[in-house]
């Protein structure tokens, strides 16, 4: 998976804008009308050509002792849509990078940001005026793709930057 392919998967959903919605899934989808933060996520993935759940899944299968959130009780139609589960994946399989915003050429475009354990997004390749880059994220909020990692990072903290590269 390139930076750019994941990044593209997060600029369509961005403008595809689902409701805010946030439920079990018997199969653990969504439809595409609807979606929470961890949508963003496995949605960017699916278009660079990876499940993200059937990663996930598989890791918790094999570690379920490493998955706090799990409790010892793997349920695949809502483990991947948790970000608690996705740091632990991202802090295993990802390449781990500063959470400092000051080190603006570390932030690229598609590399995966969590906040204090509950709130996941992907980096955009726009930026603001201070070269701090755009967010790409769904929270219930009008745009999709907006200049609010700062706010992020200032009200909850940024507890995960990674890159994935396989």
């Amino acid at each position: 998976m390139t930076i750019l392919t994941s990044y593209y998967g997060a600029k369509e959903e961005a403008k595809r804008k689902p409701e805010y919605k946030s439920a079990y899934y018997q199969g653990g989808y969504p439809p595409i009308t609807e979606g929470v933060c961890t949508d963003v996520v496995w949605r960017s993935f699916k278009q660079a050509g990876y499940s993200l759940k059937d990663m996930v899944d598989e890791d918790i299968k094999a570690n379920v002792e490493k998955y706090p959130r799990v409790e010892g009780k793997p349920d695949p139609n809502i483990d991947f849509h948790r970000v608690p589960n996705l740091q632990v994946f991202f802090e295993r399989k990802a390449e781990k990078l500063t959470n400092e915003l000051t080190q603006i050429a570390e932030w690229q475009p598609g590399d995966i940001v969590i906040f204090s354990n509950d709130h996941i997004g992907i980096i955009s390749d726009k930026r603001n005026a201070k070269g701090i880059p755009y967010l790409i994220h769904n929270a219930n909020q009008p745009n999709r793709e907006e200049d609010s990692i700062e706010w992020w990072e200032s009200t909850r903290g940024i507890s995960g930057h990674y890159r994935w590269k396989v």
